[in-house]
């Protein structure tokens, strides 16, 4: 099937199923980060906000530390990307290359911490935990970034409420709903639940998803930015 832009002048197929992909990897990096890295998101800083309040309200020193570490890892990959691609406007066809070099970083990021993830039998504690916890965090925020750059080739990744809001008011009344929605959705769900059941079954492995995923991803979408340049694409 060719890979077109559609009716509104909006993704290609191969760039929607990247984003497929790259939420997929956004639910493995969650289920690892909430369930083993200090209750919290790596990537969805609103309930973070919001653990953090209830931790100050519940006077829990810990838990706060925890929202303020995946808070400012959040910010702080959010504002590398956004230096890094500062100037470069996302087409409908394909990823800059400056996305796609944040991407290939988020990768090697991934991959560190799930050495040290296998290191730790999959069972981090103390400062292992918040390394890992931080890494995680720069890991979502880069990817968002990197999705807020990438323009109308790509949809968010890493936070999917206000997705499924607008699929709903706008879906409403309409003969042909974006069917990519739910696709994004439905891969949140298959990778928390992958990686959930790789943690209970092979521990130590469970770091391995999200890296493969991101991976997987950034070799889907590299097909397009290839093409084009090959086409004589220029600032890609």
């Amino acid at each position: 099937m060719a890979d077109r832009a559609g009716p509104e002048d909006g993704p290609g197929r191969t760039m929607r199923i990247a984003v497929v992909v790259l939420v997929a990897a956004s639910g493995a990096v969650e289920t690892i980060s909430f369930t083993a890295l200090d209750h919290v998101f790596a990537g969805v800083m609103t309930s973070n906000l919001a653990l953090l309040g209830m931790a100050i309200g519940r006077a829990r020193g810990a838990g706060a530390a925890a929202a303020l570490l995946a808070l400012a890892g959040f910010g702080a990959g959010a504002g590398l990307v956004a230096w890094v691609t500062h100037g470069r406007t996302g087409v409908a066809t394909h990823w800059p290359g400056r996305v796609m070099a944040c991407l290939l970083g988020e990768a090697v990021l991934l991959a560190v911490g799930a050495g040290v993830w296998a290191a730790a039998g999959g069972a981090p504690a103390g400062v292992t935990r918040d390394v890992l916890q931080g890494g995680a965090a720069l890991a979502m925020g880069g990817q968002a970034a990197a999705m807020v750059a990438a323009g109308r080739a790509a949809s968010p990744t890493t936070y999917l409420t206000g997705t499924l809001a607008a699929y709903i008011v706008h879906g409403v009344g309409r003969a042909r709903p974006d069917g990519w929605v739910p696709a994004r959705l439905g891969a949140l769900i298959v990778g928390a639940a992958a990686t959930m059941g790789l943690r209970r079954a092979a521990p130590p492995w469970a770091g391995v998803l999200p890296f493969a995923l991101v991976t997987a991803a950034a070799l889907i979408a590299a097909g397009p930015l290839l093409r084009h340049r090959a086409a004589g694409g220029h600032r890609a």
